[in-house]
């Protein structure tokens, strides 16, 4: 296992932990967000390209303006 990959793996744990202890439920989402990224460079890295595009585009990118919108929505964030 090279060091990229534990460096990675440790962002992903502190990354799970860090959504769920957080207050705040934008910087959650955000947290969220890092976090289906870091797991976009771990498909790449385990060869699935397929993967790593749809984990970054549907994870990363759709799920994270569903949260925020839904967010704006319950007026738990300002405009």
């Amino acid at each position: 296992m090279t060091l990229f990959n534990v460096i990675l793996i440790a962002i992903m744990i502190i990354g799970a932990i860090a959504s769920v202890m957080v207050k705040n439920i934008l910087s959650s989402v955000i947290i969220f967000m890092v976090y289906s990224l870091m797991m976009a460079i771990v498909w790449q890295q385990l060869n699935a390209p397929d993967m790593a595009i749809t984990e970054a585009s549907v994870g990363a990118g759709v799920t994270t303006i569903l949260f925020v919108l839904a967010l704006r929505k319950m007026r738990m964030i300002k405009k």
